[in-house]
């Protein structure tokens, strides 16, 4: 049993200033709405540091000393695994600015939820916010359309 998997990791991070928090409002087809900035880890480039990147790449703050907070993972058809790694951060310096990624705003976490989230955000809070859980873990059935759902664990 072969015991390697293809994996495509990715990472999204939660920057907080007091009750506010940095959001980016996605103009990607297929996925957009209100989420944090992230993207994928470059190869040879740490987890941590490819963070740290693209949020400056996204937003134009540098983060400091950003937290691993859980992950989010799922399955693909041809049995490789995407893998975000979700990160918080309060430390941070520069002056915030939009990017092809989309346009990005400080907004109140209060508020969130009455958002245009982009899919599957909802969850992705609970696993940023909540203590309870440090992933959250898409499965599938059969019937794609009745059975599939996100697991907070």
């Amino acid at each position: 049993m072969a015991r390697e998997t293809m994996v495509e990791l990715t990472n999204m991070c939660m920057v907080t200033d007091g009750t506010r928090v940095l959001v980016q409002d996605r103009a990607k087809p297929g996925w957009s709405g209100i989420t944090f900035p992230g993207g994928h880890v470059e190869p040879g480039e740490s987890v941590t540091a490819s963070v740290i990147r693209e949020v400056k790449e996204e937003t134009g703050l540098n983060i400091q000393s950003p937290r691993l907070r859980g992950v989010k993972d799922w399955m693909r058809d041809d049995g490789s695994r995407y893998m975000v790694l979700l990160f918080v951060c309060d430390r941070f310096s520069g002056e915030l600015k939009a990017s092809e990624a989309g346009k990005v705003f400080w907004a109140e976490r209060k508020d969130l939820p009455r958002m245009n989230l982009a899919r599957s955000m909802r969850e992705t809070l609970e696993v940023l916010t909540n203590d309870r859980f440090s992933e959250m873990y898409f499965t599938q059935t059969a019937n794609i359309t009745e059975g599939s759902h996100w697991v907070l664990l």
